[in-house]
């Protein structure tokens, strides 16, 4: 910008009644202030931005019909181009690696809350990251179901059959995959939530369990085993997955129990890495594009229960019926379970060196 030196004259005018001391302060002041000015016009005017996303392997395809719809909407609102750097894995490992550095996260979709926790607990994301955003941070939403082999030979009908001595599941180890923890919480609820005491849900979880073979390291490989390898009867998985499977595989096979559990997936903002990167704004502002009725939309066409119902309604999805439905806090709450069921020495180890001896 051009500027001559009769318009710098006039500026300073009005301050020639100042006393030299006053003149210099005001001249201070607003070098200051045009400083601040200048270094919020460059964090404005960067053409582009960087913005890291890591989050479990069954969003890819929601975040593919996602991601650029809200870099549309923020290129026509801020003029401003966003990049996304994208990590998908096993939810568990996935927030390991951020704990640890090896993934500078600024928003994390993730496969349950307790991985969030995990990563707040490190001191990465504030406390109180449930309260900043709609439905306490849960984002997206499905229950579990249970895929058989084509046309249900072994006649599998609720949880309860699957501890049938005729009856083989394949799963992954609750102490590596997000899904086989939603499974082991299913299994047990499925006895607590209908009047059956914890002495009950014990003895089914470990009748289940004692027939695994082998617990799988994350959901892929446990899928692998039952579509690819033709091991075992049943497979637990999310829902959302099966439906997306299903369009692909017609001849899929699966139900989706009535007495279910509410399978919740949290996103957050990494608040040291935001603002360390300098993100926040964006980052934040793709957190709740998330929640929009267009987000949701994408959700729901990929098989996930809206957490807006009207947007479920709107694409026409019939999804079963739950009669119950059950979420974590029913089951004691997130810091209950991960210290009582997954802690070492927890139910679960319990469970399976009792199933394996």
């Amino acid at each position: 910008m051009n500027v001559s030196l009769l318009s710098i004259r006039s500026l300073f005018r009005p301050f020639r009644s100042l006393s030299g001391r006053s003149f210099l302060s005001f001249l201070l002041v607003g070098l200051l202030a045009s400083l601040a000015l200048a270094s919020c016009g460059g964090i404005a005017s960067k053409p582009e931005v960087k913005l890291n996303l890591v989050s479990f392997s069954v969003t890819k395809a929601a975040h593919d019909q996602i991601i650029p719809k809200f870099v549309e909407k923020w290129r026509k609102e801020r003029n401003q181009k966003v990049i996304f750097e994208r990590s998908y894995g096993g939810s568990l490992a996935q927030a390991d690696d951020v704990i640890a550095g090896k993934q500078e996260a600024d928003v994390v979709h993730l496969a349950l809350p307790l991985d969030v926790m995990r990563i707040s607990q490190a001191g990465l994301i504030n406390r109180g990251w449930e309260d900043r955003v709609p439905r306490r941070g849960v984002v997206s939403h499905s229950v579990a179901a249970i895929v058989t082999r084509a046309g249900n030979p072994k006649k599998i009908q609720s949880w309860a059959d699957l501890a049938r001595e005729d009856v083989t599941v394949l799963s992954a180890d609750p102490k590596t995959s997000g899904i086989a923890i939603w499974q082991l919480l299913a299994l047990w609820g499925s006895v607590t939530q209908t009047g059956g005491e914890p002495e009950q849900a014990w003895d089914f979880v470990r009748q289940v369990y004692q027939k695994i073979p082998t617990l799988a390291r994350d959901a892929r490989e446990a899928s692998n085993a039952f579509f690819q390898e033709g091991k075992g009867d049943v497979l637990v998985t999310y829902e959302n997955e099966v439906i997306l499977a299903a369009r692909n595989q017609p001849d899929t096979n699966y139900l989706v129990p009535p007495v279910n559990i509410s399978i919740d997936n949290p996103v957050a903002v990494v608040d040291r890495n935001v603002d360390k990167h300098g993100t926040r704004e964006v980052a934040e502002a793709f957190v709740n594009f998330l929640y929009s009725e267009p987000a949701q939309q994408e959700l729901a066409k990929l098989g996930y229960r809206s957490v807006n119902p009207f947007v479920a309604k709107d694409e026409g999805l019939q999804f079963p019926p739950i009669e119950t439905l059950f979420n974590a806090q029913d089951l004691g709450g997130w810091t209950l379970i991960q210290t009582e069921f997954l802690a070492d020495k927890g139910i679960f180890e319990q469970i399976k060196n009792q199933s394996a001896s």
